[in-house]
């Protein structure tokens, strides 16, 4: 397991880490001489700790297998996980090595990343994007955006999303690519409402 704060690895969703601490250093190795998987995973939410101090695990996190691995010079690895689905966690296990592993229960459902694809309203899904970037002077390739398919599209603005925790929870758990899609949508549109009443009051 790797735990990690507003991180949000979904199927078919490719996350570049850079990592350096030492117990997930040798996570990496014992992944690479495995089955290549990691379980992407966030720290609860509420900030409860076990007796030990580490932190407890939200719920539901997302497996991504390593898909390129490069070493760097001063000690770093630098890999991508490729998402794979998502998993609840059934128990964590008690274990010698100094990163957690857990038995976990997946989301077989996720195995088919098209499903409940033509149920996402594509168009409000592009406009609370714009209206972001615009809001935001940001840019986007839009020619990329327009060929990308639904399943692709939602799963990475979900990820590239730029809010918090609790927010990439729910976008982690919405139970189908509509209700992803949905969630995003509205938290973005709290997010610009938010904005513009923050744009008024500095105007006062």
């Amino acid at each position: 397991m790797f735990p990690l704060s507003a991180a949000l690895l979904l199927p078919g969703g490719r996350m570049p880490l850079n990592v350096f601490e030492p117990r997930y250093l040798e996570m990496i190795d014992h992944a690479i001489g495995g089955d290549r998987v990691v379980g992407m995973i966030q720290p609860s939410l509420e900030g409860a700790l076990r007796p030990d101090g580490e932190p407890e695990l939200c719920a539901v996190g997302c497996a991504g297998r390593i898909a390129t691995f490069a070493e760097t010079g001063d000690g770093r690895y630098l890999i991508s996980l490729q998402g794979i689905c998502r998993f609840r966690i059934a128990e964590e296990m008690h274990v010698r090595t100094p990163f957690r592993q857990c038995r976990v229960l997946p989301f077989l459902g996720d195995l088919d990343e098209d499903k409940g694809a033509e149920d996402v309203n594509r168009p409000a899904l592009l406009k609370a994007f714009r209206a972001y970037l615009e809001a935001n002077n940001l840019e986007a390739d839009w020619k990329s955006v327009s060929r990308a398919e639904n399943a692709t599209l939602v799963n990475a603005l979900s990820m590239m999303s730029p809010y918090g925790a609790a927010e990439k929870q729910a976008l982690l758990e919405a139970p189908d690519l509509k209700t992803r899609a949905e969630t995003l949508i509205a938290i973005t549109e709290m997010a610009l409402a938010r904005d513009r009443e923050d744009f008024g009051s500095s105007l006062q």
